[in-house]
């Protein structure tokens, strides 16, 4: 499949900034920011809009600000801030100096709440979140005005003082924005702007009781930071009056522009960071970090590089209308990547034991094997080979099928930078009659996998010694939804796949990756990317595949299966 690169310079966000720049909007600065809620882990989709933001404020030789939207103490954690700043620099994105919080901005947002009020843009409310929301209409019918609407400045202000003070319970009251309970635009109907939690938030801890609505803060934050561009998904795009509202009745000095683009969707994926957190809150998946999940320190566990992910962004390009992106182009793109980076190595999986009858039984010799044929200045290694060997299970059949190249009895093949071997014989379980062990002979001529009188061999396998081979657990991941929308089932842990995990937990592999570092990535010949676990230990490595390369033959068995 050929992917088509997406120039950056092509997206209709990089051409509104080239405009403004071209009439000299901002006096020529471009100040753009990322500002996650930290009410969960980062995912691939927070990925293109960081890689969208941060690269918009690079090419215009601006700034981008990583600002936390930190305005509900229930959700909020300071585990979720920590990943996130992680997740953000394991991108390779730097904001300098400019960290953020919006809780930065709890006495300004309260001024500007109290200005709102005295203008007569703002009231403290009685009814209750149900009532509210009975209130506010429908898409057809325009909303009811609140019985305490009409409540005085003074009173107002009173009641938004003793709010802040903490005389009343949680829910009891509200600061609305008054603005037009008839709008088309359901989000202008007297959104709330302020409501009480007693809950101690993570930065302020319990210096207020009542914070700010996300539509209040965010805007305001972006405006005290001098942003020129808010650049948002889609679903902001019916919040874009009410971002403006609030900027102009409060007569601003920066009032930012805000744009929308197209979230990220993903077949076979979850997006929602609401469901992500139902996964790892109902045990569906070992954590954030689960190599299944989108978050990207799941994929980091996985093995996918940051690289990988900002090229997928790029080729995905920006748009203006939703679309589901095959979740095939991320993995091309990280096989991409790999190819170039990642050091072969041999490790088999389903292994089977080897006895080569004519080879010493003592003997043992290196043989040079390439280390990556994409970059030969990464060298060569050596890699013992021994009378007893293991080869993959499925590298042999008794019965060959048709176009199968690999070994059988009296079929000749040739092993990975090793010699020509013959099978010869095959032992069986005399109860189960499983196949236990090959014997074989070796032509002590084909050292290097090449035979001096000009014979060739139809089929390669790779293979480990037997006495040298580490043992190690490797984990086979599937995606995690058998559906490739799975938001669209009325129950999206109905679409889970209760095969996107497979532990194969007696594989065997080179010597030479002996005390290999958790997120140590290689390529198993023949077998796909992997990446070591933090789950190794000294006794036992244990690796996870991050994405499989293209089988020939297993092609060919799946389309002879249908």
């Amino acid at each position: 499949m050929n992917y088509k690169l997406t120039s950056p310079s092509a997206d209709f966000i990089r051409e509104i900034i080239s405009g403004d720049l071209k009439a000299g909007k901002h006096g020529g600065m471009i100040v753009t920011r990322f500002p996650p809620e930290p009410n969960g882990y980062l995912h691939i989709g927070h990925a293109k809009s960081i890689n969208l933001n941060f690269s918009i404020a690079e090419e215009n030789s601006g700034v981008c600000h990583l600002r936390f939207d930190d305005t509900d103490p229930i959700k909020e954690e300071t585990e979720y801030i920590d990943s996130i700043i992680e997740d953000v620099r394991w991108l390779g994105f730097d904001w300098g100096d400019h960290l953020y919080h919006a809780s930065n901005y709890f006495n300004r947002l309260y001024d500007y709440a109290v200005q709102l009020i005295k203008d007569g843009k703002a009231y403290v409310d009685d009814l209750s979140r149900e009532e509210i929301r009975e209130h506010r209409g429908t898409l057809t019918e325009p909303g009811s005005e609140s019985p305490y609407r009409g409540r005085s400045v003074e009173e107002n202000l009173d009641l938004f003082e003793r709010m802040r003070a903490g005389e009343f319970p949680d829910g009891s009251r509200v600061l609305r924005a008054k603005i037009d309970m008839a709008s088309p635009n359901l989000n202008m109907r007297d959104p709330t702007i302020y409501r009480i939690r007693r809950v101690p938030h993570p930065r302020t801890g319990s210096d207020w009781c009542i914070y700010p609505m996300y539509d209040f803060a965010h805007c305001l934050s972006d405006s005290i930071e001098g942003i020129t561009h808010s650049i948002c998904t889609l679903e902001f795009e019916d919040h874009r009056p009410l971002y403006d509202w609030f900027l102009d009745e409060l007569k601003v000095d920066c009032h930012p522009q805000q744009i929308e683009f197209a979230r990220l969707n993903l077949s076979y994926t979850i997006l929602s960071k609401r469901k992500l957190l139902q996964l790892v809150g109902e045990g569906h998946v070992a954590g954030w970090d689960d190599p299944r999940l989108p978050t990207l320190s799941g994929l980091r566990r996985r093995g996918y590089t940051p690289e990988s992910i900002r090229n997928f962004c790029r080729r995905i390009g920006v748009a203006k209308k939703d679309s589901m992106i095959d979740v095939a182009l991320l993995e091309h793109c990280v096989r991409e990547d790999l190819n170039k980076r990642s050091p072969r190595v041999m490790g088999v999986l389903h292994p089977l034991r080897v006895v080569i009858e004519n080879y010493p039984e003592e003997k043992v010799e290196e043989l040079d094997a390439v280390n990556n044929p994409e970059d030969p200045s990464m060298g060569t290694r050596k890699i013992p080979f021994t009378r007893v060997l293991y080869i993959e299970r499925d590298d042999f059949r008794e019965e060959a099928p048709k176009k199968y190249h690999r070994l059988a009895p009296g079929r000749e093949v040739r092993l990975r930078y090793g010699y020509y071997i013959t099978c010869v014989d095959v032992i069986k379980d005399e109860q189960t009659g499983e196949v236990t062990e090959l014997r074989c002979t070796y032509d002590p001529e084909t050292r290097g996998g090449y035979s001096p009188d000009g014979r060739k061999v139809r089929g390669t396998i790779h293979w480990v010694s037997a006495p040298h081979s580490l043992e190690a657990e490797v984990r086979l991941y599937d995606n995690l939804f058998l559906k490739p929308n799975p938001a669209d089932a009325e129950d999206f842990t109905s679409c889970l796949n209760p095969n996107s995990l497979e532990a194969l937990t007696s594989c065997r592999v080179e010597p030479g990756l002996k005390g290999a570092e958790p997120g140590s990535r290689c390529q198993f010949e023949r077998k796909g990317y992997f990446c070591v676990d933090p789950d190794s230990t000294d006794k036992k490595l244990v690796f996870n595949r991050t994405v499989s390369l293209r089988d020939t033959w297993a092609k060919i068995e799946k389309a002879q299966r249908k």
